[in-house]
């Protein structure tokens, strides 16, 4: 196959890694791989390894004329057959770019909401009569998909961007300097806050877990030093226990040290790729009940589901852990078995080729 990729690869490597190894996976299948991309980013010398042409782009505007002219000039001069567009301002750009051509267009879909039928932009994205075929990132975004659509040929299919445990191989984070250490219990959580990242639960969870002297808390990610967390730090009777450590390039290394993760988000995700780092790291997670985490943590097996919103269930999950090790012990010994079948990169590779074929 002749496949044109429209994607970003600017990201930090961790985050761009599950998607761009598709693509390296593909053109190690003897597939024509070209990516309109950032020409330098953290994959730049892994594309050329693998001979991926890579053609300098950038996805500012809904619709651009020059990006639209650059596509439909690839598409002729590589006789591309399948374009796959996995962002809403490439995917806006592909399909003025395929007007009137037999190529065939795929897109991707990566949360839970953002698509409807009343709604007119979402007609420059997977609602759009051009667009062959949608990708999506979890069956939780499979159903509302399906739920939006008019066309019912358009085919729709749920594929997991897995993850590879090799590529979390590495030697865990000195927990030390971060102010505790490998013979505490150390519960991380991570986000580029938002209120819907459910951070106020976990600093909650956090007074009813005072009395566990051995337990450190380790929140990572951006925007965490603000109200009404600081407060609620301040007030937790165990604000020396737990450290605030910004942004960190490191985080699946963080991870990997601390003994579980815990996912408090709010409301429905896509899929939570930071869930999947930490079970390939080998740390269980304890999660809320949102239809894409309840596709991947097995309760009792490789983490806990709690309700959305309870602070208390939260408490009550680490406190079964941290008082549990054969408990402890269990999830963690299950955690990368959900990872090297369900979620592996490698099935994620198999299922693409088998739906572009499908399409072709």
């Amino acid at each position: 196959m002749n496949i044109l990729v429209l994607t970003s690869s600017s990201d930090s490597f961790n985050s761009i890694r599950p998607e761009l190894e598709i693509f390296i996976s593909l053109a190690k299948a003897g597939h024509k791989i070209t990516l309109m991309t950032q020409k330098e980013s953290a994959y730049s010398a892994r594309f050329k390894e693998f001979g991926i042409d890579v053609i300098e782009a950038e996805y500012r505007k809904k619709i651009s004329f020059k990006t639209i002219f650059d596509i439909r000039r690839v598409i002729k001069e590589k006789y591309i057959s399948i374009v796959y567009a996995t962002n809403s301002k490439a995917i806006s750009n592909a399909i003025f770019a395929t007007l009137f051509s037999d190529v065939k267009l795929v897109v991707y879909r990566g949360t839970t909401g953002g698509l409807y039928r009343h709604d007119l932009g979402s007609y420059l994205n997977a609602l759009n009569p051009r667009v062959d075929g949608v990708v999506c990132v979890s069956k939780a975004v499979e159903n509302h998909v399906k739920k939006q659509i008019f066309c019912k040929s358009k085919k729709v299919v749920t594929i997991y961007k897995g993850h590879d445990v090799l590529w979390y191989d590495e030697k865990p984070s000195n927990l030390e300097d971060f102010g505790t250490s490998e013979n505490n219990f150390n519960v991380a959580f991570v986000a580029n806050v938002r209120e819907h990242k459910g951070l106020i639960y976990v600093v909650k969870a956090a007074h009813e877990l005072a009395d566990i002297k051995n337990l450190h808390i380790l929140l990572i990610g951006k925007d965490i030093s603000q109200e009404p967390y600081l407060s609620e730090i301040e007030n937790s009777g165990m604000k020396e226990r737990i450290h605030v450590t910004g942004y960190r390039s490191d985080v699946p290394q963080i991870i990997a040290a601390c003994d579980v993760l815990v996912h408090a988000s709010t409301r429905k995700e896509g899929l939570p790729r930071v869930i999947l780092e930490s079970l390939a790291s080998g740390t269980p997670v304890i999660a809320s009940a949102n239809e894409s985490s309840l596709e991947i943590i097995e309760d009792g097996v490789n983490g806990f589901i709690v309700p959305i919103k309870d602070a208390k269930a939260i408490a009550q999950k680490i406190r079964v852990l941290c008082s549990s090790a054969e408990i402890l012990k269990n999830v963690t010994d299950h955690a990368k078995d959900v990872i090297n079948s369900k979620f592996s990169h490698n099935e994620t590779a198999k299922k693409y080729i088998q739906y572009f074929e499908s399409l072709l």
